[in-house]
């Protein structure tokens, strides 16, 4: 059996989050989709539930945390390339998303972070495989 995950945001403006994510050339998927939430189609087995906030808060007797002002959890994508990484945490800034930290880059990595409306951290992340190769055929 193939595993997937179902990473569950909660959102304040499901409509709000909608249009953020579909500017940034993201799907959904119309069958788990409804008034209280829609899936937000990441990659084939990667999913994350866009929730309402009082929807998500029927789900566990704990607080709901409100992501502007603390953090729970950072969502990190992979992706082919540096220009994707770039292209990705461009179209967030300009779609609503906010600056998180400074961009990132190291000899086998790069990314660039964003806080999507509600506040919620993501990293878009490339690593370079030749490099990576590089780093473990040096000697220690």
């Amino acid at each position: 059996m193939s595993r997937k995950i179902f990473v569950n945001l909660p959102v304040k403006d499901l409509k709000r989050s909608t249009r953020f994510f579909t500017a940034l050339g993201l799907a959904f998927d119309p069958r788990f989709t409804d008034d209280n939430a829609t899936c937000l189609v990441i990659d084939d087995g990667i999913y994350a539930m866009l929730l309402t906030e009082p929807f998500f808060g029927s789900f566990t007797p704990k607080e709901v945390v409100d992501a502007t002002g603390g953090t729970e959890t950072i969502l990190a994508l992979g992706v082919d390339s540096r220009e994707e990484v770039d292209d990705l945490a461009d179209r967030a800034l300009a779609s609503g998303g906010s600056p998180a930290n400074e961009p990132m880059e190291e000899e086998a990595m790069y990314a660039r972070s964003f806080q999507d409306p509600d506040g919620h951290l993501w990293e878009v992340v490339h690593m370079d495989p030749a490099a990576l190769r590089e780093q473990e055929a040096a000697p220690a």
